[in-house]
């Protein structure tokens, strides 16, 4: 499960990075990376925008879960 959280959390962070260029620079990172112009989409955007908007999905269901998974202290594992 640790594997999963930690490729939830790089897409959560692609995201968050590409959002960040869109409103400060108009710069669509996922569309330049797979060739396109800004504000255009195809298959592969959509599939990494949406495995962006699923790993969101997932953090926030699993949150506690993550964070007992994560945990050193024992108060947390066990709470």
């Amino acid at each position: 499960m640790k594997k999963l959280d930690i490729l939830a959390a790089v897409l959560v962070a692609v995201g968050g990075i590409n959002w960040g260029l869109v409103a400060a620079a108009e710069f669509d990172l996922v569309a330049t990376l797979v060739g396109l112009e800004f504000g255009e989409m195809n298959a592969v955007s959509r599939v990494v925008y949406g495995l962006v908007g699923a790993s969101a999905v997932y953090q926030i269901a699993q949150q506690h879960a993550i964070r007992r998974r994560w945990s050193r202290d024992l108060r947390v594992a066990t709470a």
